[in-house]
């Protein structure tokens, strides 16, 4: 399927037809992830909601912490802080 830019204001856009929208699942407002890949084609994805539960999941609990965590662990106040 063949589409044309148009300008829209300072941006260019381009019209999904009904049927495309339809096949992909997608609707109107919905938010969307737009990039590129090392061989120039565009990748558009629905923009994913995090749950913190599945963010934690994959951490790895045996890991050791950062290294800069012990400096800022031993720094001492420097103004108004509450500890």
């Amino acid at each position: 399927m063949e589409v044309i830019l148009r300008k829209y204001g300072n941006s260019a856009v381009v019209v999904l037809p009904p049927a495309v929208l339809k096949d992909l699942g997608l609707s109107d407002g919905q938010a969307m992830t737009l990039d590129t890949n090392d061989q120039g084609q565009i990748v558009l994805a629905r923009k994913r909601k995090y749950v913190l539960a599945d963010l934690v999941a994959q951490c790895d609990q045996k890991a050791a912490p950062p290294a800069d965590l012990a400096v800022w662990e031993a720094s001492r106040p420097v103004g108004q802080e509450v500890w």
